[in-house]
């Protein structure tokens, strides 16, 4: 992975101990606003990590492919991201 740990740990254990804490939340049948608030901050941490991961792999393995010069491996970095895209 070419992206930063240092960056992406921290952002999904903190997501993680949301989880925990939606879920808790759940078991104490706590009010659905609040729930979802919640769900929000871990879908907003999850985010920033998909987006230092992408950062990581695209100043990394992508720009290491266009360097190279091999067009078959740009071609496949290129098609990697638009399936990515096509996820979203």
């Amino acid at each position: 992975m070419m992206a930063d740990r240092k960056k992406v740990e921290p952002l999904l254990r903190t997501a993680r101990g949301q989880i925990d804490g939606v879920l808790k939340m759940i078991e104490d049948n706590r009010y659905c606003m609040d729930i979802m608030m919640q769900l929000q901050a871990v879908e907003s941490l999850v985010h920033k990590a998909q987006r230092e991961v992408l950062r990581g792999h695209l100043s990394g393995c992508v720009q290491d492919a266009f360097e190279a010069g091999d067009q078959n491996e740009r071609e496949q970095k290129i098609a990697e991201i638009i399936k990515l895209l096509d996820k979203a």
